[in-house]
């Protein structure tokens, strides 16, 4: 178990400094044009950057979203929102479901394999041990209509969902696509956002944001008030 620990731990820092390394690169390699985005031909110089990295920009966008969902230390939207800044509102939001369909196949069967310790390693037992004892993980009709309900609100701690999701008695192929496709609205709305501030559009990018916010602020506050009322002392489907 300790050796399991500290392999957990190392794996870890690597995808962390990967994580790390590709965020800088990126950085320096769209900051020169992001002071001219307000611009025709500022933007019209970002695109032809996007349009000459090929499958380079591609991958290093692919990775560091799988990246972000496999070592939950930076958020989602930010890469979501660079996503549809680089591919549009369609291209980003395909590229971001890739990610998260790889990363969620990974992280649940990592769970499966490894159990509760590997969990650990990312998140703290106490957060755990508040999700094993909700009273939705002890109703197995239920458990497929709450992540629904997670995966389509935005703001909720969807990724740490995906590692939870390894413990409980659920089909594979179906958490995967649910945990995937059900991520569409806080998607498209940070890619659509990216998008629009390309075109030159910035109050769109504003409204856009400021909905998002809103709305995610709506549904955290049902989420908690949901899940208040459904905790109770279970856990009895967590694999130890």
């Amino acid at each position: 178990m300790k050796n399991n620990t500290k392999m957990f731990k190392f794996v870890k820092l690597v995808l962390l400094i990967l994580a790390v390394l590709i965020l800088i690169l990126l950085t320096v390699k769209l900051f020169p044009f992001f002071k001219d985005l307000g611009t025709p031909e500022g933007q019209s110089r970002f695109k032809e950057e996007i349009g000459n990295s090929g499958m380079q920009g591609v991958f290093m966008l692919l990775g560091l979203q799988l990246l972000q969902i496999l070592v939950p230390v930076l958020p989602g939207e930010p890469i979501e929102f660079l996503a549809g800044m680089c591919f549009g509102s369609l291209g980003g939001m395909i590229l971001i479901f890739v990610g998260a369909f790889l990363s969620s196949f990974i992280i649940f069967f990592c769970v499966r394999k490894f159990g509760i310790g590997f969990i650990n390693t990312f998140f703290g037992e106490d957060k755990i041990k508040k999700i094993e004892n909700s009273k939705w993980f002890s109703e197995p009709k239920k458990i497929y209509l709450f992540f629904i309900i997670v995966f389509l609100i935005p703001g909720t701690p969807k990724d740490l969902f995906v590692y939870i999701a390894g413990l409980l008695p659920v089909k594979p192929l179906k958490f995967i696509l649910i945990s995937t496709f059900c991520r569409f609205p806080s998607v498209i709305s940070s890619t659509l956002a990216g998008d629009t501030l390309v075109a030159g559009n910035w109050q769109v990018t504003i409204i856009i944001y400021a909905v998002t916010f809103v709305l995610s602020g709506i549904g955290l506050y049902v989420y908690n008030k949901i899940e208040n009322k459904k905790t109770l002392v279970c856990g009895s489907t967590v694999k130890k």
